[in-house]
């Protein structure tokens, strides 16, 4: 009769019931946290190469309407070190960039020249069925600059 009363007392005891149910969601949920925070860093990642090649294209665009003819290495220098500060603080070691000339010019009047950043995100953790082969986000942008025409003459004043 006494074995049948501590079944039944433990039978309706449930202080280990938190401690069990933690045990079976909690990796689950810190590995959907890690998921999200992972997705987060590559969505920033994303938007930061975006960003860059806009701001490399600008600032290369400025420097030609000023006179200043940048080179290739030039722009490409221009674009990592706008990459690796702040606010975009990418890590130059996973940071690939190049600079071209396209053989066809599209537009008459203007040299077209192309920027392409390949970044590759950082990995937080391996997790299970990943073969754990780096992320790589790339961005393509076209920068126009006008090429040194005469400036038109002033026609008569009336």
């Amino acid at each position: 009769m006494m074995r049948g009363q501590k079944i039944g007392q433990l039978s309706r005891d449930n202080s280990g019931s938190i401690a069990v149910e933690f045990a079976l969601l909690g990796p689950l949920f810190i590995g959907l946290l890690l998921g999200v925070l992972q997705i987060g860093i590559g969505m920033q990642n994303y938007n930061a190469v975006r960003n860059v090649t806009a701001e490399v294209a600008r600032a290369t665009m400025i420097e030609y309407t000023t006179g200043n003819k940048l080179t290739h290495a030039q722009i490409r220098a221009n674009a990592v070190s706008i990459a690796s500060s702040a606010p975009y603080l990418l890590d130059s070691d996973n940071l690939n960039v190049a600079v071209w000339k396209p053989g066809d010019q599209r537009v008459d009047g203007a040299t077209e020249m192309m920027v392409r950043v390949r970044y590759q995100v950082p990995i937080l953790v391996n997790v299970g069925g990943w073969d754990g082969s780096p992320i790589e986000l790339e961005h393509i942008r076209p920068i126009f600059v006008i090429d040194n025409t005469p400036a038109p003459t002033p026609g008569p004043t009336i």
